[in-house]
């Protein structure tokens, strides 16, 4: 009799957890951003939330939260109940990067799942329109004789990293401003109140076709379709300083895979959509391919890239301060 009990009871708890995964979503959906407004990451969150809402049949709140290089912002998806109602949206610096830099409270791959690969952009190396180089042989010159002021969305981000590795290479002394987001940072680079970036496309663009600052190589091997007259890094004379800022979304671990995949087939089909592709590709940034972006194919990926980061990083000896 006990065990026919216990039989019903796991039968019972079984069918709660599906009925509840397929009536998901039942509220509203918020996006956790690990960063201030403004930025490429918080952009790209706004550009999705839209259409995945209409499809989910709720709304999306974005909810920013930035502090330590994104690490508050991941902790706070972390630590929400697993109902999918709670949606982190990460890159390369908040799911790699931290994980090296950072002494986190939580493990990036076990205390996480992973929903979609979201796109992906490399990153420019841009500057104030008034810095006197006007190439990038002429940048790593002036910057060898002048202590530049180079603005990151703070300790960890992969501007800040990016920088300390180019600082490494290019045998150069680079004075670190963190903003709360790298768009913070961009407003005061067209300013004029700092000296250079390391900067996603998808954030510059805009301010490159304004002719508001300079951008002198693109960190992948090949030239940016919205902006052919950029060279590559290789052509530029820094081989190999190949940089590309993925982005994803996560939940909670213990959240139902069905509701994942709802997640997960939303994404997927707003990121399919004319409108969406037009703007990725303005932004210079590439979609993910179709094998890549399933639950299974971000958790291999992301582990990949911490295997290959983590002893680059603490090798470079970069730790947050």
């Amino acid at each position: 009799m006990r065990k026919h009990l216990i039989a019903a009871t796991f039968t019972a708890l079984a069918g709660v957890g599906s009925a509840a995964a397929e009536d998901y979503p039942t509220k509203p959906i918020t996006f956790v951003v690990p960063f201030a407004a403004g930025g490429p990451l918080d952009s790209l969150a706004r550009a999705i939330a839209e259409p995945m809402s209409a499809d989910l049949g709720q709304p999306i709140i974005i909810e920013n939260v930035a502090g330590a290089g994104g690490s508050i912002g991941v902790g706070r998806v972390v630590h929400a109940a697993p109902d999918g109602h709670t949606v982190g949206v990460g890159n390369w610096s908040t799911h790699v990067l931290n994980g090296a830099i950072y002494a986190l409270p939580y493990n990036l791959i076990d205390d996480l799942t992973s929903v979609a690969l979201l796109p992906s952009a490399p990153q420019l190396i841009v500057a104030k329109s008034s810095l006197p180089a006007t190439n990038f042989r002429e940048l790593v010159t002036w910057l060898q004789s002048n202590r530049a002021n180079v603005g990151t969305a703070g300790v960890g981000s992969a501007s800040h990293v990016s920088g300390l590795l180019f600082q490494n290479i290019a045998r150069t002394e680079l004075a670190f401003v963190s903003y709360r987001s790298a768009g913070a940072a961009l407003q005061d680079l067209v300013a004029g109140h700092i000296d250079l970036m390391f900067d996603q496309a998808s954030n510059s663009m805009p301010q490159i076709r304004a002719d508001a600052i300079k951008a002198f190589a693109v960190t992948s091997n090949s030239r940016l379709g919205v902006a052919p007259d950029i060279p590559t890094v290789d052509e530029a004379g820094l081989p190999g300083f190949y940089i590309s800022v993925w982005n994803g979304l996560w939940v909670p671990k213990g959240t139902e895979p069905d509701v994942i995949a709802r997640l997960n087939a939303a994404a997927v089909k707003v990121m399919a959509t004319p409108a969406l592709q037009k703007r990725f590709a303005e932004l210079g940034q590439d979609r993910p391919a179709p094998e890549q972006v399933s639950p299974a194919a971000l958790r291999a990926f992301q582990k990949a890239e911490i295997d290959k980061w983590w002893p680059i990083l603490k090798a470079a000896h970069i730790k947050a301060n």
